[in-house]
């Protein structure tokens, strides 16, 4: 099956933040895939990619239309962001799946980032 990429708008019902707690700044120019799954096929439909900004924000990763209930994961590409800075990380990757019932709502999911560990939590 194909999947269809979308530019995501301003306004994005869904945004996330990665700080590189190690070092104390944002983590920018990090590559984040957002993905949905479909439940009748057991996969996961790429919806968009991003990449985060100089203070670590990825706006626009989607849109109201496209933000419907489901399952959904960021997939951080952790290995390249520590690779550009010198770094080795014991994660390549992190992904974060969450579930959506009410789209309505606004959905703020940060990453806090070292290369040894990682957290997430549901912000506002």
């Amino acid at each position: 099956s194909s999947t269809t990429l979308t530019m995501a708008q301003p306004g994005s019902p869904l945004t996330t933040h990665v700080l590189n707690t190690a070092m104390g700044v944002p983590g920018s120019n990090m590559t984040i895939l957002l993905y949905k799954q479909d439940s009748s096929a057991a996969a996961w439909n790429l919806i968009t990619t991003g990449i985060t900004n100089s203070d670590g924000r990825c706006p626009g990763l989607t849109t109201r239309e496209l933000f419907t209930p489901g399952v959904y994961k960021l997939h951080f590409d952790t290995d390249r962001y520590w690779g550009c800075l010198g770094e080795e990380s014991f994660y390549p990757y992190v992904e974060i799946v969450f579930t959506i019932r009410n789209p309505v709502d606004k959905f703020h999911i940060p990453l806090l980032l070292s290369r040894f560990s990682y957290s997430t939590y549901r912000g506002s």
